[in-house]
């Protein structure tokens, strides 16, 4: 049985940034999200703990905020650039976003959620 895996948002909150590097991305979910993996980083629940950021990564300790993708694109806490996954970039756009017509772009405005 293979692993469980979604597309993502996943934003960089080091330093306690409220903007930062943001990806959209396929990332592998472990003890029901509890845990995800995305290349070669583990992420861990903050459980509620962090400011502005719901995952901290295993081996670094950053913060990131980690979201499913919406279909509205409001992904972001705060609006900001995003970079498209080369592997997640068409099913993005035609699953998600329902904009098949948009299947070649590759980095995008990510609205506010708020």
């Amino acid at each position: 049985m293979g692993r469980k895996t979604r597309i993502m948002y996943i934003e960089y909150k080091g330093d306690g940034e409220l903007v930062g590097d943001a990806r959209i991305v396929r990332v592998t979910i472990f003890n029901k999200g509890k845990s995800l993996c995305y290349q070669n980083q583990r992420f861990s629940t903050l459980r509620g703990r962090g400011f502005k950021s719901n995952y901290y990564d295993v081996q670094t300790g950053e913060h990131y905020w980690i979201s499913g993708c919406r279909k509205d694109g409001r992904d972001a806490l705060y609006s900001t650039n995003a970079e498209i996954d080369e592997d997640v970039r068409e099913e993005y756009w035609t699953e998600i976003r329902n904009k098949p017509e948009m299947k070649q772009i590759s980095s995008i405005k990510v609205l506010s959620k708020y």
